[in-house]
């Protein structure tokens, strides 16, 4: 199954593929599937994280396969029915593959639609559900599944150790807005800017969030002091970073703020929508140097 599913830009919408493990329904974002395939046992790794069931290789690229059961601490064994999957991923310039039980099918919702997990499931940042969707009487949750693999892999969200060769750095104190639903990323984000000389951070943890704000900060003809520059990811509860650039760009007060998409999903097709909207950069994760240098380009080349 190939993922040519196209959303129009800016709608505030996704497409989720609903699949199960152990008889409970999850989800995640179209965009982030290559491709989803039977289920092949991967060929073990010595001194794996415990997650890691192995490696596979379908075609001309190798990649990890991770056990959901085990991610998600669901004890029952896997369903032996012949139906099991794996789901390959394209974020973060990783292919990954996650073996779950069975792919159910899509459905198109609005962000709007999808609730934040409350503390309880996402306490300090430590949970690996994004949001909660409602669809007849059923619940699914929305995984974090950059969280997953960076608890494997720390570097694979953000490349903090780039930020060490950052030195003698001028602080600058032009404010900048960050809208990012993660909180481990939003912190993280915020220590690298903060390395980097950009100390006058205000966080948000959707676009919605940071809308408000802006039309806040607008009502009281103070944007030019409050906003310098918007970072965003493009996933998030409520509003995405796609609907918040259309927004902004849109509009006359706001739209010559230069508006940075940060975010796993950089690829090809959302390169494109990000333009459409007038982005003024997309950057992937966990390039966080890159994000740094595109913020002197645009804030300090004047």
């Amino acid at each position: 199954m190939e993922n040519n599913i196209l959303l129009e830009s800016g709608t505030n919408e996704l497409e989720v593929l609903e699949f199960t493990i152990g008889g409970n329904s999850y989800g995640i974002n179209v965009a982030k599937i290559k491709e989803i395939l039977p289920f092949v046992s991967p060929t073990p790794v010595p001194n794996a994280y415990p997650t890691v069931e192995g490696i596979y290789m379908p075609r001309d690229f190798i990649m990890t396969i991770i056990d959901l059961r085990k991610t998600l601490n669901l004890h029952q064994e896997t369903e032996q029915d012949g139906k099991d999957m794996i789901i390959v991923t394209n974020f973060n310039n990783l292919h990954v593959g996650f073996h779950v039980n069975k792919v159910l099918g899509i459905h198109r919702i609005s962000w709007g639609d999808i609730s934040k997990p409350d503390a309880t499931l996402s306490h300090a940042g430590m949970g690996v559900a994004t949001g909660i969707i409602k669809i007849s009487n059923k619940l699914i949750l929305l995984l974090d599944f950059e969280k997953i693999v960076a608890d494997i892999s720390p570097e694979t969200s953000l490349k903090v150790s780039e930020m060490d060769l950052l030195k003698n750095r001028r602080r600058c104190d032009l404010p900048i807005i960050i809208a990012e639903d993660s909180h481990l990323l939003n912190q993280l984000l915020v220590d690298c800017l903060a390395k980097a000389g950009y100390t006058n951070i205000t966080r948000t943890e959707n676009g919605k969030e940071a809308y408000d704000l802006l039309v806040k900060y607008k009502q009281e003809g103070i944007v030019d002091k409050k906003v310098s520059l918007i970072i965003t990811d493009i996933e998030m509860p409520v509003m995405d970073g796609h609907h918040l650039t259309k927004l902004v760009k849109e509009d006359t007060k706001l739209s010559k703020i230069p508006v940075v998409i940060f975010s796993s999903l950089v690829n090809e097709d959302m390169r494109r929508k990000g333009e459409s909207l007038g982005a003024n950069a997309q950057l992937s994760k966990p390039e966080i140097g890159q994000l740094v240098a595109k913020i002197d380009e645009l804030l300090l080349s004047e």
